[in-house]
């Protein structure tokens, strides 16, 4: 089974040579459900690499488009004269409904957030997690049936970092399938299927409702931890730090919002594009095999190859200059890591699967600059032993249909991808 034919990876790219290059709209999602985005990318890259559009989203509007690496990284590195307030996504937050977080801050305020719960995601913690993350693998693995169908992202990606996830909050663990839940809600666009209705509007009340739930049921557990003397989880770290203590709600709820979803939605989706990465490029899987050695570097070029958040957003704070164009005070600015991280001039055969290239960790789907991505240590970690520990247990993994993916331009990931294990070790 290959995930998308040779006859509709050129009928992508025919239909991204043939409009209008003023009409490409990077926002638009169906590109990135249907896995043809790249040929529209790799012409912006080409012929218009800062490029404008307008979104017939109204919450979206009028953007620009940053789609080469060196381009991405001055924007990414320039903090001052490309802020990440009000929000990361291009949609501006509706003013009766906005989360704070700190990825979504400037300096000063956001150096002290992260500051504060950065030491869980430090080495010494890792190397706490690290036996803890091995022994859940290994019990998600052993029971995954042998020659059966069944869905990996369910059975082993939620499973495994939803269960990380649910450590680093100290969250209860019977309940641990809501913060996969909460992670989806955030992110999710009206038609994803998740709501009981495609109307935007309903659908919002819908996301509203359960992010109320979300933040009332982490309120209980801050009211438990601030009464009790600091902890390592990330909730007492924040109730007891000194910039976070102090927090309304929405802004509690905004920094959770942030901490379930890039510690859940990210590495799930890596962990199963590594099988699908793997099963698309069998010479590779054949190679990992001969040499698990290569774990590392796997690793690293399937974040680099899977890219799961596709961007982030930027607003400019001054008129500035970026490649031969001109960028306006308060322009949205998107930087397309997913297009960064395909760059030909910097990436040799950036669209080739190589699990042991040269400068594996050379990628964008970190971020640079103060906004860096704080728990990427713990997604590789994540990525490293599970994959330590399937290499152990089975000798074939096989993709059966088609991945169904997400449909959304900032979260590049999957819903479901069939599999069968037909042997162990």
């Amino acid at each position: 089974m290959d995930d998308g034919s040779i006859d509709v990876k050129r009928a992508a790219r025919d239909a991204a040579y043939a409009m209008p290059l003023a009409d490409i709209n990077p926002v638009d999602p169906e590109p990135f459900r249907t896995d043809t985005w790249g040929p529209y990318f790799e012409r912006l890259r080409a012929e218009d690499p800062v490029h404008w559009s307008v979104d017939k989203d109204e919450e979206v509007g009028g953007y620009w488009s940053v789609t080469k690496w060196n381009d991405i990284m001055a924007v990414d590195t320039n903090h001052e004269a490309f802020s990440s307030e009000p929000t990361i996504v291009l949609p501006d937050p509706a003013e009766d409904f906005t989360l704070p977080m700190f990825i979504a801050m400037d300096p000063p305020k956001h150096d002290v957030q992260r500051k504060t719960v950065s030491p869980i995601v430090a080495g010494p913690n890792l190397a706490k997690l690290e036996p803890i993350i091995r022994e859940r693998a290994a019990v998600i693995l052993d029971a995954c049936p042998i020659g059966e169908e069944f869905d990996w992202v369910d059975k082993v990606s939620i499973e495994l970092t939803t269960m990380t996830l649910a450590t680093l909050f100290d969250f209860p663990w019977e309940d641990r399938r809501k913060l996969t839940r909460w992670s989806d809600v955030a992110t999710a666009a009206p038609d994803s299927g998740i709501f009981s209705t495609t109307d935007p509007e309903g659908a919002e009340n819908e996301r509203r409702a359960e992010l109320f739930e979300c933040v009332d049921y982490f309120m209980r557990l801050w009211n438990e931890r601030v009464n009790a003397p600091p902890a390592s989880d990330l909730i007492s770290m924040l109730a007891h730090g000194e910039a976070t203590r102090h927090m309304d709600r929405m802004e509690y709820l905004g920094n959770l919002i942030l901490l379930i979803v890039g510690g859940n939605d990210t590495t799930r989706n890596t962990i199963t594009g590594s099988v699908l990465a793997l099963h698309q490029n069998p010479d590779q899987d054949r190679k990992l095999r001969d040499n698990p050695e290569l774990i590392p570097s796997m690793v690293s070029e399937t974040i680099r190859w899977q890219t799961p958040l596709a961007y982030m957003r930027r607003s400019a704070t001054r008129d500035i200059e970026l490649g031969g164009k001109t960028i306006k005070a308060g322009d949205k600015v998107a930087m397309w890591y997913v297009s960064g991280n395909r760059d030909e001039e910097v990436i040799e055969r950036p669209n080739d699967y190589i699990i042991d290239r040269e400068r594996a960790r050379q990628h964008l789907s970190f971020g640079f600059g103060i906004h860096r991505c704080v728990g990427n240590r713990l997604a590789e970690l994540q990525l490293k032993v599970i994959w330590e520990e399937i290499l152990k247990r089975f000798p074939k993994i096989e993709v059966v249909g088609p991945p169904r993916r997400v449909n959304s331009s900032f979260v590049k990931g999957y819903e479901t991808l069939p599999v069968v294990i037909p042997t162990r070790l």
